[in-house]
């Protein structure tokens, strides 16, 4: 079975956050993983803004090594609309309703994998089953 996992899980690898330690386990049980294309640009960001400069370049080494493993879902126009009426259906923020839409193009039997409360709400409400949270 694949696993969608959003920004919030995979920040969890390279910054040590509370849940951190679930997040591992969560990631190394499924070896299907799948995101979309713009959890590399919130990765990225997220490791310049809490990270000293030399520990956020050996992140961005570590995450650019584990993008390689991940299934990458393309915001395409058919995501970036499904995404659209998700945010219009659940209220999520923009970035959550484009996780969400990129899952819903893998289909609802796919696990959620989410640390983000609001947006596991969201997604038990499209018919995920949602793990993390």
């Amino acid at each position: 079975m694949t696993t969608y996992v959003d920004t919030s899980v995979l920040l969890k690898r390279y910054v040590d956050e509370p849940d951190s330690d679930r997040a591992q386990e969560l990631l190394a049980a499924d070896p299907e993983l799948a995101t979309g294309r713009h959890t590399i640009v919130e990765v990225r960001r997220n490791l310049a803004r809490l990270l000293m400069a030399t520990d956020a370049a050996a992140a961005r080494v570590a995450f650019a090594d584990d993008v390689g493993a991940l299934s990458i879902v393309e915001l395409d126009a058919a995501t970036c609309e499904t995404a659209a009426a998700v945010a219009e259906q659940t209220g999520v923020r923009t970035l959550d309703a484009l996780h969400l839409g990129a899952a819903l193009r893998l289909g609802t039997a796919i696990t959620f994998l989410t640390f983000d409360a609001r947006q596991a709400h969201a997604a038990r409400a499209l018919g995920f089953p949602v793990a993390g949270v």
